[in-house]
This record gives structure tokens, sequence and C-alpha cells, in this order.
């Protein structure tokens, strides 16, 4: 079978397309993880198919490197807006489906492109950090010198613990570097290493870090692979609604492959 792919990225967070919409393609896990292998495939972090949904713009499928259809990932809503645009799909602001619901999508000014979250209810403490889920389950770890970290090995080392194996956790290194600035190191599951940016972790990381800020509704935040930004409204201590990741996404290249 030959394969029309795209590949695309949002701050170093990169992912093979496949438009989905007029032929559709089943692939197995097999295929979609040697798709996305970095030496023996095109390379990726994730596989994402833009399928038709009535009702919306589009619907976005998302699978991990490893195969598996997963969570939420936010760049790469990001970056599936952009294919969607570069595709046909010809709007300023976009209504799409995804695996944890509904999400908005709209094109910024400065190029950007803006990703409606999901809102979160609930930051749990968790020994001396924080989980929640922003469309994918994020461990939050304030630390010092974060670019020094082994981030591997420590993130290995939780997503793999008693407590998260089984369903396994995305696990994030946070570093304030000024009043409402973060830097964020994130080891993905799926991935199972550290990706140069994960949308959802990002997310995660400036809820977290906003819990104590006083009139904030922006954390600006700079990642291995470029700067994103998150914007909310602060419902209650940990409850935060209109979430908005934003960033830029990227085309790369396109090309065939025979699978």
């Amino acid at each position: 079978m030959q394969l029309n792919f795209y590949k695309y990225q949002g701050t170093g967070n990169d992912f093979v397309i496949l438009d989905n919409r007029v032929h559709p393609i089943s692939l197995n896990m097999e295929q979609i993880n040697k798709l996305c292998d970095r030496r023996f495939g095109i390379g990726a972090d994730g596989l994402m198919l833009l399928n038709l949904k009535d009702g919306y713009d589009f619907e976005m499928k998302y699978y991990n490197a490893d195969g598996n259809e997963s969570s939420m990932c936010g760049n790469g809503g990001r970056c599936l807006t952009k294919f969607a645009f570069d595709r046909g799909i010809k709007k300023e602001k976009y209504k799409f489906i995804a695996i944890d619901g509904d999400h908005e999508s709209e094109f910024a000014e400065n190029g950007w492109i803006n990703l409606k979250m999901k809102n979160v209810t609930e930051i749990k403490k968790y020994q001396d950090s924080f989980i929640l889920n922003t469309g994918s389950p994020h461990f939050i770890k304030s630390v010092s010198h974060v670019m020094d970290m082994d981030v591997y090995k420590q993130g290995h080392e939780i997503r793999y613990s008693k407590e998260f194996a089984a369903e396994g956790i995305n696990v994030n290194f946070v570093e304030q570097t000024d009043k409402n600035k973060i830097t964020v190191r994130t080891y993905e599951r799926g991935v199972e290493n550290e990706t140069f940016s994960c949308g959802t972790g990002v997310t995660a990381a400036a809820l977290v870090f906003a819990q104590k800020k006083i009139g904030t509704d922006r954390i600006d935040i700079k990642t291995l692979g470029g700067n994103l930004a998150v914007a909310f409204n602060k419902t209650g201590e940990t409850s935060f609604e209109d979430v908005w990741l934003c960033g830029p996404a990227t085309f790369v290249f396109k090309g065939e492959i025979e699978i």
C-alpha cells in the first residue's frame, strides 16, 4: 500500500499526518510504529488522521509513536488545524472533535495557532508534585536547573513507578524563570522518551504554576523546541476555564511511502 503523507511540527513536536477524508486508510499498530520510527520510517512523535465528521470541520484521530491510539495531543491539534487549512478547509476559526471531546482552534494575528483545551476542575497534590488531566494525564514536578536534568532517566522512573506503570503518565519538569514564565521539559508516554515539546504538558504545567498567581491569565513557556503560551480564566483555586494553548505550527515536508 502506498501512502501520501505530510510532516508537520509544533515547537519540535512532530507528526506524520494523513488526509483520511476521501479514501479511508486503515493502519495497524505495527504499521503506525514503523511510520513513526526515526531510523526505519518517516520519523515522528505521533501520527494523525484528518477525518470527516458530521457537525464538525473535521475529526482528529491521534496515535502515539508506539502505534497505540492516544489521548489528546495539544501540539497535534494545532498542527492538524494548519494541515486542514492547507488541504482546503479555509476558515479563520474551526470546530473539531478529538478523543477528549470538542475543541475550537483559530489563527492568531502573529501567525500562531490557538487551540482551546478542556476545562480543568481538579489539580491533585501528589507528594511534592501535582497531577492533573488536560486531555492527557500529567505529572508536574517543580525543579531547579531543568536544563541540566536527565529527563529520560527521571521521567522514565516516574512513568514506570508502581502507581503509574499500568496506564502511564506524562512527566513534566518545570522551572520558573521569570514572573510569568516557565521552562518545561517532558517525558511522554507512548513515545517513551523526552520530546521537544508537549502541548497538553505545558498546559498542565502552566495551570499548576498559575494556582498561586493572583491576577495572572497567561503564562509564557519555553520548551526545547521553542516558545508557547497558555491563556486561561481562573475560576477557583484549582479550576480553570477558557484554556487556550497558543503557538506555531509548521509544514515540514510531504512525500510517498510504501507500507
